[in-house]
């Protein structure tokens, strides 16, 4: 018997074409094993040497047993098929996942004593083992456990292993099924409350941004009929010209758009662990970007690198929601600390946009010095509205939120001068509230909804200006 595929909802089999060589089942022997044939192989040298027959016959018997027992181990012909379920398959860090094992006899002869074993990562826990008496032909076992991980990434399970036995403990033998599944552990969201940010209704309300294909009588940008349009809007005078049917537009809603920026810049960051400020920074970008999922918005992720999700075509913000909150998500869990020194890259991908401004800008940003503020400053001229938590500066932790001033709502190009003499953290978001932000100091310890509720208050003063 040796291990075939075990997949996630699916099943994998062990068929006996790949037992292995006779030598690797002699080295399955245990210590019982192993004792059992060298005090045979002794007793049968004592004999020899005193010439007893008798003990020559227990020395004989003392080492065939073990012997037997690996030709009978090694010729058994289980067939036996393993599957391995996870639920969830993607799961927030601190938070448990249950793993489904099952494991059928296809074979027409029950099996022995199997021990199963998956192989499990030590950040999930320790190495799950369990043992099954027996199973009749025909028949299935199911066993589950759970694994738990402080840390967020993706982790391979598997390959599930079986160990057959004999009866009296004289040989073991490893088989492993060759597939694997992952889990994903993606960073903790934190339910954040509805406030209006871009200081205007979003998403399907009454307030949302219509374009119109059609603009006038004259202004038509008709298409092809297709099964299933209405015929009251084909438009007789193009299809006139075309000779086929044509007909209007519909209206195209245009989504409230956001960019979430997030700085991945190793020295902006102090301490590691799921407690340190860039995981606080990685969970708070992933709760905005669920949160706005949900209320309509469409969202891409960009990072101090460059690097854009939904991407490279991620600036379309095209995409079905529940697909994107996936692969942010997935992204979010395997981001790890970038070697830039700036964020000029993050500026230079905004910049590239096309049209007007981009819409709502949210940054999670570490520590900035003058260069780097300089930087963020600017990506204002690019959004509508701009909010920025910065993990990095002093007064954040358990203190709560902060304040923050909304200022100019098109600010003009921030001049170097202004930012002259920026050494401190709080001078940092003094010179972001300057350029057209709504700067809030944050961190591990800081409630992430406290500070989504003062970014919207500070948004709303911005705009009764």
């Amino acid at each position: 018997m040796s291990g075939g595929p075990a997949a996630s909802g699916g099943t994998g089999e062990a068929r006996d074409e790949n037992r292995g060589s006779l030598r690797t089942a002699l080295g399955g022997l245990t210590t019982r094993g192993r004792s059992f044939l060298a005090a045979g192989v002794a007793a049968a040298v004592c004999a020899y040497v005193l010439g007893q027959s008798d003990l020559l016959r227990v020395g004989m018997l003392l080492a065939a047993l073990p012997l037997v027992c690996v030709l009978v181990l090694y010729r058994t012909r289980y067939r036996v098929a393993g599957s391995r379920r996870l639920n969830p398959a993607r799961v927030p860090a601190r938070t448990e996942a249950r793993v489904h094992l099952r494991i059928d006899n296809v074979s027409r002869l029950p099996t022995g004593l199997l021990m199963l074993q998956d192989r499990v990562p030590y950040v999930l826990g320790p190495r799950p083992r369990f043992v099954l008496d027996r199973v009749e032909p025909g028949g299935r076992r199911e066993v589950s456990y759970r694994v738990r991980s402080d840390l967020r990434g993706r982790y391979p399970l598997g390959p599930l292993q079986l160990r057959l036995t004999d009866p009296f403990g004289m040989c073991e033998l490893t088989r492993s099924f060759s597939a694997f599944d992952t889990l994903t552990v993606v960073p903790p969201v934190e339910s954040l409350p509805p406030v209006r940010l871009s200081g205007e209704t979003t998403g399907y309300g009454d307030g949302r941004q219509r374009s119109l294909a059609l603009a006038g009588e004259d202004d038509v940008i008709p298409r092809g009929y297709r099964h299933g349009d209405d015929l009251r809007r084909v438009h007789w005078r193009s299809t006139a010209r075309y000779g086929e049917l044509m007909v209007r537009r519909e209206e195209q809603p245009q989504k409230a758009r956001c960019t979430v920026l997030l700085d991945t810049r190793r020295s902006a960051y102090a301490g590691s662990g799921p407690d340190s400020p860039f995981e606080w920074a990685v969970s708070g970008a992933a709760s905005v970007c669920l949160h706005l999922l949900e209320r309509g918005y469409a969202v891409r992720l960009l990072t101090d690198t460059g690097a854009m999700t939904p991407g490279p075509e991620g600036a379309s913000f095209a995409g079905d929601s529940s697909d994107t909150a996936g692969l942010l998500l997935d992204t979010l869990a395997m981001v790890e600390h970038s070697s830039d020194a700036g964020l000029s890259r993050a500026y230079d991908m905004l910049r590239g946009g096309t049209g007007g401004p981009e819409g709502l800008l949210i940054a999670f940003l570490g520590r900035l010095d003058e260069d780097q503020a300089i930087t963020v400053g600017r990506m204002r001229q690019r959004t509508n509205r701009a909010v920025a938590f910065v993990s990095g500066a002093s007064g954040s932790g358990a203190s709560g939120s902060g304040s923050a001033v909304d200022v100019d709502d098109n600010p003009g190009p921030v001049d170097a001068g202004t930012v002259a003499g920026a050494g401190s953290d709080d001078e940092a978001l003094r010179l972001l509230r300057e350029a057209g932000w709504s700067a809030l100091p944050g961190g591990p310890g800081t409630p992430l909804a406290g500070l989504w509720q003062e970014a919207d208050k500070a948004t709303l003063k911005g705009l009764d200006r």
